[in-house]
């Protein structure tokens, strides 16, 4: 994997390491990381993300 570049969401609190964040791999991929473990990265791809965040949205009654 080359080297990828991190964000994190601009809710994440600036005082620390206690976020999720995520990078761009190639093709259409997408790396995960918390934060606080950066050294665990998982992988997937975009659809798959897209659809945990939605899933994640509507248990939490959010709508986007």
């Amino acid at each position: 994997m080359s080297e990828l570049v991190w964000f994190k969401s601009s809710y994440s609190d600036a005082g620390g390491n206690n976020c999720v964040e995520v990078a761009v791999c190639e093709g259409d991929g997408v790396a995960i990381r918390d934060s606080v473990f950066p050294s665990r990265v998982i992988t997937t791809n975009r659809a798959a993300l897209a659809a945990l965040v939605v899933g994640a949205q509507a248990s939490l009654g959010v709508t986007a």
